[in-house]
């Protein structure tokens, strides 16, 4: 499909979808990356769902479970110290938005593909759009380094494994990846292939002030006073950013003895067609039948061992 200069091509790209689903692809604080495209899809008169794959244990919460992995989770709920899911639902509560986040258990691929599948039948979806707080998403398992891979992979060979209309990925959070040993000279490389396949979307920016921007800073300071001891390095490194701050910069004590760069980088979005991600990715046929993230982790690991990763490189700037 071809684009004009004026046009953002993911929101052109979902012109014609009614109902949409924004999911955190790679857990914890994922879904808050998505908040900003949240209100922007509200305000193209769009229905617009949350998800997350989840770190808390949701079983011990008093969340509704719906199915094997999936709980629907509300501002009412509680049961977990760490739960970003509800207290995102209580920081939408307060600015008027009843909205509920449905919350998958850490799992592997097959199991993950039917959650859904159902969310996406009972839902009436035409799209389901996943949410990388970073970039690790993108590698494709020979670069130098790999981040944090195994949730993100599990979440997005979900997603290519189910049926639906329209399946896209987005990142936001440039940079912040440094901190698990991204290379981000071969996350480039990987955007230039898809580039090739006609499958990258573009990017577009927040900026400071914006109102999208402001939720996303006014509900990543909301969960940090809610769980002071488990703040979020990416969301926090991306509101710096958004702040205004630039460099060596730490919001947070968690990135204590790490070198940081805050910049403006991390305030823009990527945008991607899901499908040619994952066949790019060189080890999905390993992790397509998983039935645990254990497993996917260990795949993962063991294609590693067989491979020659590329050295890492640094952007020739």
């Amino acid at each position: 499909m071809a684009y004009n200069l004026h046009q953002i091509p993911l929101f052109t790209t979902l012109e014609k979808a009614e109902n949409i689903l924004l999911a955190g692809a790679g857990g914890g604080f994922d879904i808050y990356s998505g908040l900003p495209l949240y209100f922007a899809l509200r305000q193209m008169g769009k229905k617009v769902y949350l998800a997350n794959l989840s770190f808390t244990f949701l079983a011990g919460t008093d969340a509704e479970q719906i199915n094997e992995v999936t709980w629907k989770v509300t501002a009412k709920h509680r049961g977990a110290s760490y739960f970003p899911e509800k207290y995102l639902c209580e920081w939408l509560e307060s600015v008027g938005e009843q909205v509920a986040i449905y919350s998958f258990a850490k799992t592997g691929v097959v199991p993950l593909r039917n959650a859904y599948q159902q969310l996406i039948d009972t839902l009436n979806l035409d799209a389901v759009v996943l949410v990388d707080g970073g970039t690790d998403s993108l590698m494709r398992g020979d670069e130098a380094g790999l981040g944090t891979p195994t949730e993100d992979m599990a979440s997005m060979g979900a997603v290519f494994e189910a049926q639906v209309a329209q399946k896209l990925l987005v990142c936001l959070g440039f940079g912040v990846d440094d901190f698990h040993g991204v290379p981000h000279a071969q996350f480039l490389e990987n955007v230039a292939r898809l580039s090739k396949r006609e499958a990258f979307l573009g990017c577009f920016s927040l900026t400071p002030g914006m109102p999208e921007a402001n939720a996303l800073h006014d509900a990543t300071q909301y969960v940090n006073e809610k769980m002071a001891s488990h703040p979020s390095i990416v969301a926090n490194s991306i509101v710096s950013a958004l702040e205004g701050h630039y460099g060596d910069y730490h919001a947070t004590s968690r990135t204590s003895g790490s070198r940081l760069w805050i910049n403006p980088l991390m305030y823009i979005y990527w945008g991607f067609q899901l499908e040619p991600i994952i066949d790019e990715l060189l080890y999905y046929d390993l992790i397509r039948n998983t039935e645990s993230i254990s497993e996917i982790n260990h795949l993962i690991m063991l294609f590693r061992s067989r491979i020659t990763p590329k050295l890492k490189e640094n952007i020739p700037l």
